[in-house]
């Protein structure tokens, strides 16, 4: 895809969010995809682009998938009348294996936005993240969910 066409690109959809198709709004939103365009000119190029792309929808769709069992897991919970028996909260030490500032941010976020799950903490190495759990049965099998799904699947979006 060339550069002015993604470009043109940019500026329409620029208008479009914006509601004005005007030759100036035009020209200002095509100032922005190529101000946009120049930034991210190393990530747009060649078909690692769209490999990174495809990862990073891979993630967002998994994010979505547990957002939606989480919640239901959740209500579930709040709708049973022994309480006692439903909520077994602790906090579970999770070794990471992200070793970036954004990839451990992006965890920890992912996390915390799934409900009955809340982290707390990264130890000052950065090799442990502290979870909250709402109700955990068994520690090595939450701690293996999240190596195994969110973890991962953020190790493949920053390769």
């Amino acid at each position: 895809m060339s550069t002015a066409f993604l470009v043109v690109i940019l500026a329409l959809i620029w208008a479009g969010i914006s509601g004005n198709f005007s030759g100036l709004n035009l020209v200002f939103g095509g100032l922005i995809g190529g101000v946009a365009v120049l930034v991210l000119r190393e990530a747009l190029v060649g078909p690692r682009a769209f490999r990174r792309a495809r990862r990073m929808l891979s993630l967002a769709v998994l994010f979505l998938y547990e957002l939606m069992v989480s919640a239901v897991r959740v209500a579930i919970v709040v709708v049973r009348p022994d309480m006692s028996n439903a909520v077994r909260p602790a906090i579970v030490a999770v070794p990471l294996t992200v070793t970036s500032d954004a990839e451990i941010t992006l965890l920890a976020n992912m996390i915390t936005l799934t409900p009955g799950t809340l982290s707390v903490d990264v130890s000052a190495d950065k090799s442990v993240l502290y979870v909250h759990a709402l109700h955990m049965v068994d520690r090595d099998a939450m701690i293996a969910d999240i190596a195994n799904g969110f973890e991962k699947k953020i190790r493949e979006a920053f390769e």
